[in-house]
């Protein structure tokens, strides 16, 4: 297990930044996702970790090792690509042997190291076989099979399960955990799927335009998020306008069209003053519809605009002014409600957080 550390790293394509002075410190044995939108510099960022870009300035080290400029082949880290790069005319033994043969290792250990990897993926019975006689899964499964042979200091995995159906991409989720976890393996994992990353990861970075915007835990980052786009990348929430009209250590009272609601301030060095404008963001399941609210709990009154049912879940959208809020309802058992019926919102203070922008 090795700790990367990246500091400063700056990576530019002609006039454009992709990089912008990027600070990370991944723990050793973590599961480190980099998520954010397309172009927003986390492939970049994985591939200057792998060596294959040369950053323009800052470091990147392994340990105490500074491997800023080190050839791909010389850092020992395995790579796992979007597309799975397995050579069509190669066997499954001869695709996950390629790394070992590039060493120079002798045949038989190179046979038993590839034996290894491909029992640990549930692949050595199909050995023999060509990529093209195999299913998507099975594809993905050799390619870890071929990053994870060489012994890598580092794996790095970029959109590893993009091309897989979504039950399939369910089930290599808890396959690659595991498989990082048992070969305690430091990884870094690139993907713009919030799903796939909460259900995962130790830890992850949210990147937007070559910055880094937050690190934290799936926790952390769900229910604290320091921005509004955080807030809504991470998960789908509501948002809503006001002003303080009060603070008192990490929560703050916000008057809003709505009434006045009280929250939580997510970033500890935003220390908003009465009077200064902010966002909140309510995620849909932390609402709860009641025919009537209790006082002095945070609420409002509303109406069902639309219903759709999933069977474990309801999703409902309300009104409320000119106000619309999506709410998530886990094992509903009252779909009978009447648009023209008055409902109330109610929420607890923790689930409100309080954005600066």
């Amino acid at each position: 297990m090795i700790a990367v550390t990246v500091k400063e790293l700056v990576k530019k394509f002609g006039d454009v930044v992709a990089l912008n002075s990027i600070d990370l410190a991944i723990e050793p044995g973590e599961l480190f996702f980099l998520l954010g939108p397309s172009g927003c510099g986390k492939t970049t960022l994985l591939r200057s970790i792998a060596g294959f870009y040369v950053p323009d300035s800052g470091t990147i080290h392994f340990d105490e090792e500074d491997v800023t400029r080190l050839e791909p082949h010389r850092r020992n880290t395995g790579m796992m690509f979007q597309s799975y790069a397995l050579w069509p005319h190669k066997s499954v033994h001869d695709n996950v042997s390629f790394g070992l043969e590039q060493q120079k290792l002798p045949k038989e250990e190179i046979t038993k190291r590839v034996g290894e990897a491909l029992e640990l993926v549930q692949m050595l019975s199909y050995a023999e076989r060509k990529p093209n006689a195999l299913s998507g899964g099975q594809q993905q499964r050799v390619a870890l099979a071929r990053a994870l042979v060489v012994r890598p200091r580092c794996l790095l995995l970029d959109e590893p399960l993009s091309n897989l159906d979504a039950k399939l991409r369910l089930e290599m989720r808890t396959e690659i955990r595991r498989i990082c976890k048992e070969f305690k393996l430091t990884t870094i994992y690139v993907t713009h799927d919030q799903k796939e990353a909460l259900s995962i990861a130790d830890k992850m970075a949210v990147l937007d335009q070559g910055n880094v915007l937050q690190v934290g835990s799936p926790t952390e980052m769900y229910r604290r998020p320091l921005s509004r786009f955080v807030a809504n990348f991470i998960g789908e929430t509501n948002f809503l306008s006001g002003k303080v009209i009060g603070r008192e250590l990490d929560e703050a009272e916000i008057s809003t069209d709505l009434g006045e609601f009280s929250g939580k301030i997510s970033n500890p060095a935003f220390k908003p003053s009465k009077g200064d404008a902010v966002h909140l963001s309510l995620n849909p399941e932390c609402i709860r519809l009641k025919e009537t609210a209790s006082p002095g709990t945070n609420a409002f009154p509303c109406r069902l605009k639309d219903t759709i049912f999933y069977g474990e879940v309801a999703h409902y959208v309300i009104r409320s002014g000119k106000n619309e809020f999506k709410v998530s309802e886990l094992n509903p058992r009252n779909l009978n409600r009447s648009g023209d019926q008055e409902l109330h919102a109610c929420f607890d203070t923790e689930d409100l957080v309080v954005l600066q922008d």
